[in-house]
């Protein structure tokens, strides 16, 4: 086999066929998601939820507690991010693109220090704070849950998250040996980036013609 070829997709070798195409699936329809809420499009939700489900089921399978119930809130998030981002504000629009607001720091920052000592306990009480692992995975959870807070909320700040949670993610999960995996948090952050940009061209524009 090539050394290359071994080196990032050797540990699929153990895995079912079944689990290998239901990854695959998942990224594929995650890569559909962050792409429509790049272009602001409400197919996000949608698209996002089957990809989570599916991660729901094969990380728990590969008992990766932290990463399961990141994207199990994903799911719980998306039906609220589908209800906010088609709530009418008045008779025409909808909930627009906006910056975070102090009290919505305020909630993040609460999100994220509950989301950790949440995550903490679950770890000890399944006997699995084992390793650094563990303590990434704790925080990028935390990252991973104010970004999708932000995001449901339509809030420009959401991709800074998603940016600094995806860098971290593409290291860790190769290192978990989901090559495919980390090659989707690649993809993510390069548009993570890109949304972010155009979010706040969207909001200046707004401002522009407000």
């Amino acid at each position: 086999m090539n050394p290359i070829f071994e080196f990032f997709f050797g540990q699929y070798s153990e895995y079912e066929t079944i689990d290998i195409v239901l990854e695959a699936v998942a990224i594929v329809f995650g890569f559909l998601s962050v792409w429509f809420s790049k272009q602001n499009n409400v197919l996000v939700f949608p698209t996002g939820m089957i990809s989570t489900v599916i991660f729901v089921y094969l990380l728990l399978k590969w008992e990766l507690l932290g990463d399961m119930m990141i994207n199990a809130y994903y799911f719980i998030m998306s039906v609220y991010g589908w209800y906010i981002w088609t709530k009418k504000v008045d008779i025409s629009r909808v909930t627009p693109i906006s910056r975070t607001t102090f009290n919505e720091k305020k909630i993040s920052i609460a999100i994220f220090l509950a989301t950790l000592l949440f995550v903490y306990l679950v770890y000890i009480s399944f006997d699995k704070w084992t390793s650094w692992v563990a303590y990434v995975d704790t925080i990028t959870t935390a990252i991973f849950f104010v970004g999708m807070w932000l995001m449901a909320r339509r809030k420009l700040e959401n991709w800074i998250f998603w940016i600094i949670g995806d860098i971290i993610s593409v290291p860790l999960y190769f290192y978990k040996g989901f090559t495919l995996t980390s090659f989707q948090y690649l993809l993510f952050t390069g548009i993570a980036i890109f949304g972010y940009i155009a979010w706040k061209k969207s909001i200046n524009n707004n401002q522009q013609t407000a």
